[in-house]
């Protein structure tokens, strides 16, 4: 699996992205929530000033220091992760208190290897627009929960004036104020303070709910627009991986049971002109000829293997592999555990997502005895939930001792996975160094 037709470079995920989350429809947010809202915003105030105190704080260093032999480097990507840590936990936060059903935040990663692929990744990451808008959302709690500060001490006041009159004094002070007021106005202006107050703290909670919609949650507009692209994106690598299947089948049969069958022809001719003149040599021909057609068919056998396994089919996932290792030319240790489908049918996965796994599976293997030199491979094969606890993936993983450094070719054997396993909706992923090992991960949906 360490040869030229790989996957991307290390590390890099080659997929068909999944549709986005859709926009969620307009709907009542429940009192829970607004009063989760108002005691976040409160924690939001002291919390995110501490953060955005940090960040700038990295942000300064990093640039004040750049010059000095390049230190400031270390704090500008310390600035970048922390970022994107403060936009993942506002995307979690605002998520988890309106259930919004925000699309995950991902990083993007470059395509390129080694230090400069870190290092567009790392830009990449930094100019990422909904990581911007997890910080914009962060900010604009942070400033709500800086109002809202006052506001809690503001209620906290007015409820001690309420219990003014029971001190018996002839007047009462506004805590937190110097200002007096008449015992006989204190429970007025209690309830006066109360009333504002919560209406205060009531809008801000909106006010909150309303901005964090606004600035996270795509507009439908964009949803479509995603949605178009990602459909576009995988009708391509349907299309493509079509196109190499088809390369594929026309070369084996070009290379392989073409020349097997001509010369089965050629075997044949001369033994019908020997047949009368030498009769042992025309039996030593044909038997042969016998020999090279059990051959060939042996060969459209595998061939047509790597086009349909049947044993998908006939016993599952776990005995199509078990069938795999037991072909392959380098020591398989296989590890299939997933849901017995015997009593329950709905726990197996479609005959696309196993069919997909299988053949990425398959051509790993292939390209591990071919190129990797290795003398190991251990297969994982899982069933998994997918990202955000969302619909059931077929996930497998391939990893080879071999010397690694495996490249991306179009038209390449794994070049067809990538396509195969984009087209059924999901997304493949290649850790391959130089020097090894060389790991080879695919998840696809079970409903693809």
């Amino acid at each position: 699996m360490s040869e030229t037709a790989a996957l991307p470079p290390a590390s890099v995920p080659h997929a068909a992205p999944p549709p986005p989350a859709s926009t969620v429809p307009a709907r009542r947010i429940g009192l829970l929530a607004h009063l989760g809202a108002i005691a976040q915003l409160a924690a939001m105030g002291l919390a995110g000033t501490a953060i955005f105190s940090l960040l700038l704080l990295l942000l300064s260093l990093g640039v004040g220091l750049l010059p000095a032999l390049g230190f400031g480097a270390l704090f500008l990507v310390a600035f970048v992760y922390a970022t994107w840590a403060t936009a993942w936990l506002e995307y979690a936060r605002v998520d988890g208190l309106y259930g919004y059903d925000l699309p995950a935040l991902t990083v993007r990663h470059s395509a390129r290897p080694g230090f400069s692929g870190w290092l567009r990744t790392l830009w990449q990451q930094f100019t990422d627009g909904p990581m911007w808008r997890g910080v914009a959302s962060a900010g604009i709690s942070t400033i709500l929960g800086l109002v809202v500060l006052p506001i809690v001490g503001a209620l906290s006041s007015s409820v001690v004036l309420l219990f003014a009159p029971l001190i018996g004094e002839d007047a009462a002070r506004i805590p937190a104020t110097d200002v007096q007021i008449g015992i006989e106005a204190a429970v007025p202006v209690g309830i006066v303070g109360i009333i504002v107050s919560l209406a205060l703290l009531i809008g801000a909670a909106l006010l909150h709910a309303v901005l964090t919609r606004a600035v996270l949650v795509p507009s439908r507009e964009a949803v479509l627009v995603e949605q178009a692209r990602a459909a576009g994106t995988q009708r391509e690598s349907a299309v493509r991986s079509g196109e190499l299947e088809r390369t594929r089948i026309e070369r084996d049969l070009h290379d392989g049971v073409q020349p097997r069958l001509v010369s089965v022809g050629m075997t044949l001719g001369l033994a019908q002109q020997k047949i009368d003149s030498d009769p042992a040599a025309a039996k030593a021909l044909i038997d042969e000829a016998h020999t090279s057609t059990k051959a060939a068919i042996t060969e459209l056998r595998q061939l047509a293997r790597g086009i349909h396994a049947s044993v998908l089919d006939d016993r599952g996932l776990d005995a199509a592999l078990s069938a795999l290792a037991a072909r392959s030319h380098v020591p398989v240790t296989l590890d299939v555990r997933l849901p017995d489908a015997s009593g329950d049918p709905s726990n197996r996965c479609s005959r696309t997502a196993e069919a997909a796994v299988y053949f990425a599976i398959a051509e790993s293997l292939t390209n591990t005895a071919k190129h990797s030199r290795g003398s190991e491979v251990r297969v994982t094969v899982r069933r998994r939930d997918g990202a955000d606890q969302g619909a059931p993936v077929l996930w497998a993983r391939v990893e080879d001792n071999g010397v690694g450094g495996a490249r991306m070719l179009p038209g390449g054997g794994l070049d067809g996975i990538a396509h195969r396993i984009a087209a059924a909706g999901g997304v493949s992923r290649l850790d391959s160094p130089h020097g090894g090992p060389t790991a080879l991960e695919v998840s696809v949906p079970c409903a693809s």
